[in-house]
């Protein structure tokens, strides 16, 4: 049977149509061409993502409020890694296992350092300036050397997806303006704060912090959270207590509130809030890397300065 002329066209329109449809159902062609990138933790995760936009997909192996000191690689994390076109870790021996998940993975994709260029500082205790696993690896928490992680992962980036480099740097371009703008925002918001001022948080992260800023951070415990301070450790910072000018405790969101607590007990200071060192939170003012350095400027503020203004918003 032979269609006529009107039929014929009804027919073609009708199949355009269909294809139309079901082409866009289709996933975007975009969506397969992202850079799968895999970060250590939360903190590097969103220097990620405000560096890559969407032209990647980032996986934490460390998510938002959990502890990197008493992460142990799983089976899964061996996949996810696996599958990485990119991978960054902070590097300065902050994550002691990822040389062996990068073994047992067989991954062959690029490797960021984050803190490659960064002359790190020691843990207060150390003296040999050449043992690296002396080295303090909290480095983020001075925005200035934050600024040599935004570019690793941009150059990073760049090496991996060369289809995309303007945005990338244009991206990183924009990410280290505002980490300008929140740098002079809390060094303007610190310079209330009195010089010989000393504060005590949870576990010892806060060097770089203290470096940039000009505040003095005491611990009772390490550079790890798990660690316990002994008897003798804990009489001992009730007479630094007793002997400095130390104004105020905080909580750190990764680190026992035992020992705080404790030391709250017996000293009678106040508990001023909860600092944020290695680890976002899921929501609110400390979910971006900026957030949480705000965040940690206006707490210690608060406390110190004896004002409660809220300065500048927060990222």
């Amino acid at each position: 049977m032979r269609l006529s002329a009107a039929w014929r066209s009804a027919y073609a329109l009708a199949l355009s149509a269909t294809l139309f449809a079901t082409l866009a159902l289709l996933p975007p062609a975009a969506a397969a061409t992202e850079v799968r990138v895999v970060a250590s933790f939360s903190i590097l995760a969103d220097m990620v993502k405000q560096v890559g936009g969407e032209h990647v997909e980032v996986t934490p192996l460390i998510g938002t409020d959990s502890d990197a000191h008493s992460y142990s690689p799983s089976p899964g994390d061996v996949r996810t890694l696996s599958q990485a076109d990119v991978v960054v870790f902070n590097g300065l021996n902050f994550e002691g296992w990822m040389e062996r998940l990068l073994k047992t993975s067989d991954y062959r994709g690029r490797k960021v350092v984050a803190t490659e260029g960064i002359e790190p500082l020691e843990h207060a205790g150390h003296n040999d300036g050449h043992d690296r696993d002396s080295a303090d690896p909290h480095a983020w928490q001075d925005m200035n050397r934050a600024k040599t992680y935004v570019a690793n992962i941009r150059d990073g980036l760049v090496s991996a997806d060369g289809d995309n480099v303007a945005d990338y740097r244009a991206n990183a371009d924009d990410y280290l303006a505002r980490m300008d703008e929140a740098d002079a925002d809390i060094r303007q918001r610190l310079e209330a704060i009195d010089e010989d001022t000393a504060v005590i948080t949870g576990h010892a992260s806060f060097g770089y912090f203290a470096d940039a800023y000009g505040l003095r951070f005491l611990a009772p415990e390490g550079l790890a959270t798990s660690s316990a301070p002994s008897a003798a450790r804990m009489a001992e910072l009730i007479d630094v207590i007793e002997a400095q000018n130390v104004r105020a405790l905080f909580y750190e969101n990764m680190a026992s509130p035992n020992t705080i607590d404790q030391l709250a007990e017996e000293s009678g200071l106040s508990i001023a809030g909860t600092l944020y060192a290695d680890a976002l939170t899921s929501e609110g003012e400390a979910a971006s890397y900026i957030g949480m350095m705000r965040h940690n400027a206006r707490v210690l503020h608060e406390a110190l300065a004896g004002r409660a203004d809220k300065g500048p918003a927060d990222d």
